[in-house]
């Protein structure tokens, strides 16, 4: 046995943490540099007389339980950041997957159907525009109620990236690969899934991607002018009205901080399934 193998699990496993640490050390330093300059430049920032915002330190001074102990649930819509960010999340997963679905089987019939593509596309440009608070009414006066309106506002902003490309890919796929596709002679249901599919992938994923950041963003316009429910968007929007704006500053670091993961998570989705020359 040899000494490697004597140790423990646990050691091993902090050695190859140090070793990941030390090689990614130096793509560390620069972003921990820039944060730390706006720390400082913002805290200046606060020093001047007048100032309205507070600074970080007063910002980590005032949701300091928010913080540490995001967990607390007193009922109703008094719950930390955690339970918070759940319910949010919980929505975009829902709108997030019917977008992705009837976007990408909408994209791929007006993708090879030229005639769809001429009578919608109109259409489509036109409600793509609409921005996702100008949907909230309209939702609200149709559906009566705030959770199924949260839902359609969510959708209805992240279905057009995913519509949109996903027909762009079904058009871009390279006449050749139906020139072969009809001298084998494929089945539609063998079209679809060894050419169609395989070639709109990137484009479908790049749709995919762009839609889960307006998901991300359709559900806090949401949540803040539909009062009652649990959620992020509606969180910032107490906050402000009851004026503890630390409070809402560090809710937008939650928003952008689980922004930034669902987007890495696309992202290493998409590395998985694509083959390397397709990245």
């Amino acid at each position: 046995m040899t000494i490697a193998q004597k140790r423990p699990a646990g050691a091993r496993l902090d050695n190859s943490f140090i070793s990941w640490l030390k090689k990614q050390f130096p793509n560390l330093i620069p972003p921990a540099v820039a944060i730390a300059i706006f720390l400082i430049i913002w805290q200046l920032f606060a020093f001047i007389p007048g100032a309205t915002l507070p600074g970080p330190i007063q910002v980590v001074q005032d949701t300091w339980i928010l913080i540490f102990w995001p967990f607390y649930d007193n009922g109703g819509i008094d719950k930390g950041l955690f339970w918070q960010i759940l319910a949010s999340l919980k929505r975009v997963a829902i709108s997030y997957t019917l977008a992705a679905v009837v976007g990408i089987g909408v994209g791929i019939l007006i993708g090879v159907n030229q005639t769809m593509s001429k009578a919608l596309d109109p259409l489509f440009q036109l409600l793509r525009t609409v921005p996702p608070l100008a949907w909230v009414p309209i939702s609200l006066a149709a559906l009566r109620q705030n959770e199924p309106a949260a839902l359609f506002v969510i959708f209805i902003t992240a279905i057009w990236p995913i519509l949109i490309n996903t027909a762009v890919g079904v058009t871009q796929i390279p006449q050749d690969y139906n020139n072969v596709a009809k001298v084998l002679q494929l089945s539609r249901k063998e079209y679809f899934t060894n050419i169609l599919i395989p070639a709109a992938l990137p484009y479908i994923f790049t749709g995919l991607r762009i839609a889960i950041g307006l998901a991300w963003l359709a559900i806090i316009a949401a949540e803040i002018v539909m009062s009652g429910i649990v959620g992020i968007g509606f969180f910032i929007w107490d906050a402000y009205q009851n004026n503890n704006v630390s409070e809402v500053i560090l809710a937008l670091v939650y928003i952008g901080i689980v922004g930034l993961l669902l987007d890495k998570l696309m992202s290493w989705i998409q590395n998985k399934i694509l083959p390397a020359e397709q990245k």
